[in-house]
């Protein structure tokens, strides 16, 4: 964790004899700084609960197909459903918090995560029916029978697990917002060696079966929330935790309306591309489709992970400036990670672009597989360029809490461009998979990028930070 003498050593002024070129330099070497703190451990730290889930799916997928099946199925469908809500939602928490913080107002960050903690809470009670009800609602997506049923089944077992999304995200975002991303890539760490070694003991070694695989999943995400905890209340956030509040309670429809921008904001992109693999599964010979577009859907999940570590970055780091007054250090901070992120996005762009041949060797060794993911790997390196811009203007929408505006965006750009154009390109002019990716991210992510990205530069940054002051000084 960074003391405070460390944070200035980041912040020192310029030197007033640099050069023009050396001062630029210098600023983006100390932005750059700041922005990796958070970035760094944030990559690391997704990657590890993500890990998780691919963990049990692998673990299942050796108890036979039915059960890979339902798991998958449970975990990419019921769950994930539940899971981008609820972290759009969390990321509410991005703006208040890392304004806040910015500002001084320390004691604000703990308030603000315990309202978190009940608006998310109460929105898992409220999503319960999706568990309910999971069989007929798979039933009526096409499932068959045996799989729907299964599914359900542990659908319902994996209620812990939707349970701690309520204070799992709330926590990492409260920490991030402080800049103690260490904590939580440690605590994410030690959850997920804990995950792999449960599970080779109890799945592999003493074969448990499929429902042990789901009560390791709950149990070590739950490892998760009582290791973040710890650390907040056990001596490491002495300024922003100081016990439970009741104002907690208190502006709570404020907070709310913020939660649901948010949680609309985030799941509007996480839905986007599930609606690709319901589209693709209703094509002629969908079997081979959607086997080399899970593939690529994998190698872009993977990837993705960089981007929306730097979505947190960039969502902390102007919340932090705007907080503090800065708008000029908020731009700074957005043209940098911009930057920053789109080079690495034209890394893996120009890695797939090399070995479109070979990415999906990885998975399989079957000819007709590895030609018809070959054939979408143009599209897939696009993806990942473009998806290495678009999460930094929406973190910079979160960090200047612009979640509510940014929500009509996607849903315009998404729902009412990409889909339909995917749907025209596909079925219409017969370009089958590749003709409903195209048309999704030309026609929806692209544009939505486009439209972020002109509102960001056309952003007066001055009145932002006016703004972030004078909300802290309403709510604080």
């Amino acid at each position: 964790m960074p003391s405070n003498n460390e944070l200035e050593e980041i912040e020192a002024p310029l030197l007033e004899d640099d050069s023009a070129d050396q001062a630029l330099a210098r600023k983006v070497w100390v932005e750059s700084k700041k922005l990796w703190h958070i970035v760094g451990p944030s990559i690391f730290s997704r990657l590890a609960t993500y890990s998780m889930s691919v963990v049990t799916i692998a673990f299942a997928g050796h108890l036979g197909d039915l059960e890979l099946a339902a798991i998958s199925i449970a975990n990419n469908v019921i769950v994930a459903f539940n899971f981008g809500l609820l972290l759009g939602m969390a990321s509410a928490l991005e703006t208040l918090c890392g304004q806040a913080f910015g500002a001084k107002k320390y004691y604000m960050l703990g308030v603000y995560m315990q309202r978190s903690w009940i608006v998310l809470f109460t929105c898992c009670v409220l999503l319960l029916p999706l568990y309910l009800f999971a069989s007929p609602l798979l039933k009526l997506l096409g499932q068959p029978n045996d799989v729907a049923e299964l599914s359900a089944t542990v659908s319902m077992w994996m209620l812990p697990l939707h349970f701690s999304f309520a204070f799992q995200f709330p926590l990492q975002r409260f920490l991030q917002c402080q800049l103690k991303t260490m904590a939580v890539a440690w605590v994410s760490l030690v959850a997920l060696l804990v995950h792999i070694f449960v599970s080779w003991l109890f799945v592999y070694k003493m074969q448990f079966g499929l429902i042990a695989t789901i009560h390791i999943l709950n149990f070590s995400w739950w490892v998760l929330v009582f290791g973040l905890f710890g650390y907040v209340v056990f001596g490491g956030c002495p300024l922003t935790w100081t016990g439970f509040s009741a104002e907690a309670f208190s502006g709570l429809w404020e907070f709310v309306k913020l939660s649901a921008a948010s949680g609309v904001m985030l799941c509007l992109e996480n839905w986007y591309y599930r609606i690709l693999m319901l589209m693709t599964g209703n094509l002629p010979n969908p079997k081979l489709a959607v086997d080399a577009l899970s593939i690529c859907m994998t190698i872009n999940g993977w990837e993705i992970m960089i981007p929306f570590a730097f979505l947190a970055g960039t969502g902390v780091r102007v919340a932090n400036e705007l907080g503090a007054g800065n708008g000029k250090g908020a731009k700074f901070a957005t043209i940098v990670s911009v930057v920053t992120s789109s080079l690495i996005g034209l890394f893996f762009w120009l890695l797939i672009m090399i070995y479109h041949k070979e990415i999906a060797l990885i998975f399989t060794l079957s000819e007709v597989i590895l030609q018809a993911v070959n054939e979408l790997s143009i599209l897939l390196a696009f993806t990942i360029l473009l998806n290495s811009i678009q999460p930094v203007f929406s973190g910079v929408a979160v960090g200047s809490g612009w979640q509510s505006y940014v929500a009509y965006v996607n849903l315009g750009t998404y729902y009412f461009v990409g889909v339909p154009l995917g749907f025209l390109m596909g079925w219409v002019f017969h370009q089958g998979v590749k003709g409903i990716w195209l048309g999704m991210i030309f026609g929806g992510t692209a544009v939505q990028t486009l439209i972020l990205a002109v509102i960001t530069m056309r952003c007066d940054w001055d009145k932002e930070a006016e703004k972030a002051i004078n909300i802290c000084k309403e709510v604080c």
